[in-house]
Order: C-alpha cells, then structure tokens, then sequence
C-alpha cells in the first residue's frame, strides 16, 4: 500500500475542458498550447499530469506530449492543489426540493472551485454531500462573505430561477458592520455607479459612465466606532457592496481590499458581511418563498451583547 502523508498527498476535483479552435499557425502539439495558453503554469506541472493520464481528449484517448494539434476537439483536465484543509465551518442546506437548494454558506468559502480552494469549494462539497452533479448557482455570493446562496439541481428549470435575477424580481438583504468615525444624521443612501475591474486585478472601481451597480443602505444602529447596516442590493457587480460602503465612508470590518488594500493580521474578524435573507416567488409554483440565514456576524454579536451590559447596568 501506497502511504502518502498529507503534505505531498494530492487531492482533486472534477474536470475542466478547453475547446481547441482553428489557428492560422497551430503549435505542433497540443501539449505546446496547453503551454503557452496557461503561461502560469509550470510545464513540469502539465508534464507530471500527462504522464499521470490526467489529461484526455474528447475522442476517448490520453494525451501524450506529441500528440499533434488538432482544432475541434476538446482537452480533459483535472487541477490538482496540495491536499487541503478541512473547512472551518460547513455549508448549511436550510431547503432542498426538486429543483433548488438554499443553502448557509460560511466565511472563506468559495462558491466554485478555484485557485487553491478546490476541495473546500461549495459546489464540490455539495456535490459529495448530496450526490447532485448538475448544480448551480444562480447568482454571485463572494469567498469572503458569509450567507444564503440560491443553486438549481435541475438543469431544465435553471433559466427560470436566473431571471429572479437578471429581471430583479428577487430580494436581497445584506447585514454589514463597518467601521464609523463621527456620528451621522443620515440614515439612507443610494449609491449608483459604474463599476469595472481595478488595479490590482482582484479590485473593482468605481469609473465614468452609466451606472452597472445599484445599492440601497440603511444605518440601523452604531456605538463605538461600530456600525450595523442593512443593505439591498439591485445588481449583483462583484465587491459592489464592499465598495458602495467604502464610498460612503464606512468601510467593512474585516475587509482587506476596501478602501485600500492592507494585510489581513490572524487577529483579524472575516469580512463583516452576511446576505441574510433572500425572498422570492417561485417561478415555478408561484409560491412566495423567503428565506434567513442562521448565521451572526462577530462584530454584530458583540454590538448587542455590549448594549444588553449596559441595560442590564441601568
């Protein structure tokens, strides 16, 4: 028996594809354009999966590094990351029917495979845990932000459930502490903007021109420096509401991209930001449906737990 300690032990997930298309100057092989269409991969890498038989073709065979370049079919891969680390916390499925499931996501965990978070990803946690290889989710819900997430496990009816979305027709409640400096009157904003990636990369801005991003904010309480918003997002553009509260000047515990960027410290709380409930008529049924998280934010949890010292004091 093979024993490999949990350091170089590998761990997988389900496959990617890439359609090869008709070039003007195709590269001899294939295993050459598998090089240069992923620069950020080491070739040992893509060496060690062919020689693994981790790499195939739509017509059924392996692929060896001679193989030649052929346009219209399609590469079978697997990425591989160093065995991973459980979870903190699991994903919580709070309703599965036929069709959809609502399901309670934690802090840090990525919706799709992605980077080094494969196994630890949602989607290929779900998949183990209920035996549904054909979900999806219908709309955004970010790594670092905790909360509802709505996923269909029934292809034909997906497009339905997207429209929730694209026509708006669903609601969406966030909770968010932020940091707040001087007391305010104001107690509603609108923000409405453009949004496109930044820089770095892995930012959004806020640019000219029509708005993309739409979100309602209501202040609901503050004390020392902390605040508990509600927020309703229109649109669904990704770190918009990150960004919508750092416009504002009030910008989210725990969050390391927003308004600049600073180097998450192991004291620092997750991200602040919970999408806690989610609201709908079933475009099937056309039942109303509403639906809350059973999760709390830290910095919430703590705001009420001082305000409940003190009037316990009084």
């Amino acid at each position: 028996m093979n024993h490999q300690s949990a350091t170089t032990r590998e761990s997988q997930t389900r496959p990617s594809r890439l359609y090869l298309p008709k070039l003007e100057s195709p590269p001899a092989t294939i295993f050459e354009h598998l090089l240069a269409r992923f620069p950020q991969v080491q070739p040992l890498v893509w060496r060690a999966r062919v020689s693994r038989g981790l790499v195939t073709l739509s017509d059924g065979s392996t692929l060896r590094e001679d193989s030649p370049y052929r346009h219209g079919i399609f590469v079978f891969y697997r990425k591989e990351v160093p065995s991973e680390p459980e979870p903190r916390e699991e994903a919580l499925v709070i309703y599965r029917d036929k069709n959809i499931l609502i399901v309670d996501k934690p802090h840090g965990m990525p919706v799709t495979p992605a980077g080094q978070h494969l196994e630890r990803s949602l989607l290929v946690r779900l998949e183990r845990s209920t035996g549904l290889s054909t979900l999806a989710a219908m709309h955004r819900l970010d790594r670092e932000t905790a909360g509802l997430l709505l996923l269909t496990s029934n292809t034909a009816v997906r497009a339905a459930y997207h429209r929730l979305f694209s026509e708006r027709t669903i609601e969406r409640e966030y909770i968010a502490v932020a940091h707040i400096v001087n007391a305010t009157t104001q107690r509603h904003w609108r923000v409405e903007n453009r949004m496109e990636p930044g820089e770095p990369w892995f930012r959004q801005q806020s640019v000219d021109g029509p708005a993309n991003a739409i979100t309602e904010i209501e202040l609901l309480e503050f004390r020392e420096g902390l605040a508990l918003f509600r927020l309703l997002p229109k649109t669904g553009r990704k770190h918009q509401l990150r960004v919508h509260m750092a416009s504002i000047g009030f910008p989210i515990v725990g969050d390391p991209f927003y308004p600049d960027i600073k180097e998450r410290q192991n004291e620092d709380p997750p991200l602040q930001l919970l999408a806690s409930r989610l609201a709908f008529i079933d475009p099937l049924s056309g039942e109303p449906r509403s639906f809350a998280s059973t999760r709390e934010l830290l910095s919430s949890a703590k705001m009420k737990s001082d305000m409940a010292s003190e009037r316990r004091g009084c």
